[in-house]
């Protein structure tokens, strides 16, 4: 394609979409957000109405109508059928020649590495992980919560401490703090209001993705029970990252392991220390860091793979965006 050529690169999550269009020297011809890409929630025609809003933008401030290549990270593409379908629902609406669709979790992976090689641990609302070789292998996981063999995420952290806050409260379980810290966080005086509360529709059901730094600063004041399930969400990471290096035979090479997603970003002294010491035990070679670029960045890079641009291109892609 050439130094001319133009990427349009999507990263669409749940919750907002970014847009960039990058030439293949690297430089940004324009950005974009919008809301979020959820076609389970809304259906496909929908998530890709709201979607072209967004991707207009940025081609009308870029000055085009088309570009060489569409790099999509895309959220709820989580089996090749569904990447398959998205692809042509792309395709369709006629914004580049070619189409490359991936899980948006591969977006944090090419984002934190100089080259398509590693393995990535998202921890935001859910959990998931990639891995992948620049020979185009790759590992992955369903990642579609607990029927897919998945736990924790900050939905399912904040699940997890409200049910051993409720045992507490009514004898049920094991004493914990977090039958005070967590109705408080609210202004409530204990789990049984907050119970009724969300219940109820007091409190919106969106609202308890509060709970998981409630979780994590009672884990730090050295609650038992609030530690026991930190260490758990550590131990997940790591199990999940072990699998993926295994797959993908970098168990016994230094491989970057990244770390992201909101949970993972945030940096709890407990829970990435731990990381940290599980995977020097499980996987002496990895090299975990926590990747706070915009994922975007990511899904440029891998449409920049595609279309042959040189490190020199990276690096000013990289330099915009500050990393």
């Amino acid at each position: 394609m050439g130094l001319t050529a133009h990427v349009l690169a999507i990263d669409a999550g749940n919750s907002k979409t970014d847009v960039a269009i990058v030439t293949a020297d690297g430089e940004v011809l324009s950005t974009a957000r919008g809301g979020g890409f959820r076609p389970p929630a809304v259906g496909l025609d929908m998530a890709m109405t709201t979607l072209t809003h967004t991707v207009a933008q940025a081609l009308s401030t870029a000055g085009l109508t088309t570009v060489d290549h569409v790099s999509a990270c895309l959220a709820n593409a989580d089996f090749p059928v569904e990447e398959d379908r998205l692809a042509a629902a792309l395709h369709a609406r006629d914004w580049g020649t070619t189409v490359t669709v991936r899980n948006d979790t591969f977006a944090i992976l090419r984002a934190g590495v100089t080259e398509p090689r590693g393995v990535a641990v998202v921890c935001g609302a859910g959990i998931n992980c990639v891995g992948m070789r620049p020979d185009g292998r790759t590992a992955r996981f369903p990642a579609l919560g607990r029927v897919s063999g998945d736990w924790g995420g900050g939905w399912g952290l904040s699940e997890e401490a409200l049910w051993h806050a409720s045992r507490s409260e009514d004898g049920r379980g094991r004493p914990t703090a977090l039958a005070r810290t967590l109705p408080a966080h609210f202004g409530l005086s204990s789990m049984y209001a907050l119970i009724e509360a969300l219940h109820l529709g007091d409190l919106e059901q969106s609202r308890r993705h509060e709970l998981t730094p409630v979780l994590f600063a009672t884990a730090a004041d050295g609650d038992t029970v609030a530690r026991a399930i930190v260490e758990r969400q550590a131990e997940e990471v790591v199990a999940m990252a072990v699998v993926a290096l295994t797959r993908l035979e970098l168990l016994d090479e230094p491989t970057p392991v990244l770390l992201g997603g909101g949970v993972l970003a945030a940096q709890h002294p407990q829970l990435n220390g731990m990381i940290t010491d599980l995977l020097a035990d499980r996987a002496p070679k990895a090299a975990p860091q926590v990747v706070t670029a915009s994922p975007v960045l990511g899904a440029a890079l891998l449409g920049l793979d595609e279309v042959g641009a040189g490190e020199g291109a990276q690096g000013r892609l990289r330099a915009h965006f500050g990393v």
